[in-house]
């Protein structure tokens, strides 16, 4: 019995022949002198590889359960080794069965994400910082590098807007580890500003995009308006006294998009034109999902920055995840980076929906 007979067994043949295709293409090194090209070809690699290992973890046990069913059939001493068999081979086509569910298309892509300030003015703001310096830690805890591409500080601290790029250094995906972050984050706190002691509700909202290539969305420049003005400092304060701040307005479908955070307009211009691709390609895919299953539009809903996803409870030092149920009294580490038993908790939930759908 071979590992194609668990689900999708069409998909397993093609996904096996394109790894040992695209290990060949990766031996060869004239692959590597185009780094684009061998970065995309080393992540699908590294993405079909748990597949490919489990596929022939599964067919190995077979045959070992087959072998093992033979001898207990002639000495009963052997039952106890083909009944661990038994449920090695249901462990593993279970994990092949999850391996082979449709993958999302954006999963091995790098992010932006943007954070704003909403619901509670100067707290807010610092709640936005309070973000931000949450997902750089995690960057950099999972050896990811961060850069903060555009940046609206505000009076007290904080952020009215940052957008940060975030980029794996590996073949590890980004978008597949951040794309349930997307949405109103709450905060349940005393304010700084609190004379009285009482806490205070506000709430700041993340959005996540897969940051596009150009090959993934085209711009025609003459669908481009771009305006330069003067950036400025929280308060309006003037921080640079050249036109170099920049806002690009994509004419067919009105997302505007605005940058101050570098010294030159060039470099201004080149920060929107990224953050403008990244949401062009979010709201392609978001079409798209208008017509596919419930589950790709549950997914895109959660980088609607309208739900709320997540409430920081700093009083009792617990963070909950609304969407799963999760709860743990450990948000000052969470806050430092420690983000990935509410992640997973997410990514479980959503597998199991897609397992379901599928059955």
């Amino acid at each position: 019995m071979s590992s194609s007979d668990t689900a999708a067994p069409e998909r397993l043949p093609a996904l096996l022949a394109e790894h040992g295709d695209l290990e060949r293409e990766l031996a060869d090194p004239a692959v590597h002198a185009d780094q684009v090209r061998a970065r995309r070809l080393g992540r699908r690699y590294a993405q079909l590889a748990p597949v490919v290992e489990t596929a022939r973890a599964l067919d190995a046990a077979r045959a070992d359960l087959d072998a093992a069913r033979e001898l207990a059939a002639e000495d009963p001493s052997f039952a106890a080794e083909a009944t661990a068999l038994e449920a090695r081979v249901e462990e593993l086509t279970a994990r092949l069965r999850e391996l082979l569910l449709p993958k999302d298309p954006d999963d091995d892509k790098d992010v932006i994400l943007e954070i704003k300030a909403g619901e509670g003015g100067a707290e807010s703001a610092l709640f936005a910082g309070d973000l931000l310096r949450m997902y750089l830690r995690y960057a950099e805890r999972r050896g990811w590098s961060a850069e903060v591409i555009d940046a609206v500080e505000a009076e007290l601290g904080g952020y009215k807007d940052v957008s940060v790029a975030i980029k794996s250094r590996s073949d590890e995906g980004i978008w597949s580890r951040l794309k349930f972050e997307g949405g109103v984050h709450r905060v349940q706190r005393v304010p700084v500003t609190e004379s009285q002691g009482r806490i205070h509700t506000s709430a700041a909202g993340v959005l996540v995009l897969p940051e596009a290539e150009e090959v993934d969305v085209s711009v025609d420049p003459n669908d481009l308006r771009i305006d330069v003005f003067r950036s400025s400092g929280p308060g309006g304060q003037s921080v640079n006294t050249t036109d170099s701040a920049v806002r690009v307005t994509h004419l067919p479908t009105g997302i505007v998009v605005s940058c101050q955070n570098e010294k030159s307009q060039l470099q201004n211009r080149e920060s929107a034109l990224r953050i403008l691709r990244s949401r062009l390609l979010a709201a392609a895919r978001e079409e798209a999902a208008a017509a596919a299953s419930d589950q790709r539009r549950s997914q895109v809903r959660t980088v609607d920055r309208s739900e709320r996803v997540r409430t920081y409870n700093f009083p009792e030092n617990r963070i909950n995840d609304h969407r799963v149920g999760f709860k743990a009294h450990n948000l000052d580490a969470v806050l430092d980076g420690e983000l990935d038993a509410v992640i997973d908790a997410l990514t479980r939930a959503h597998t199991a929906e897609l397992l379901t759908a599928g059955s």
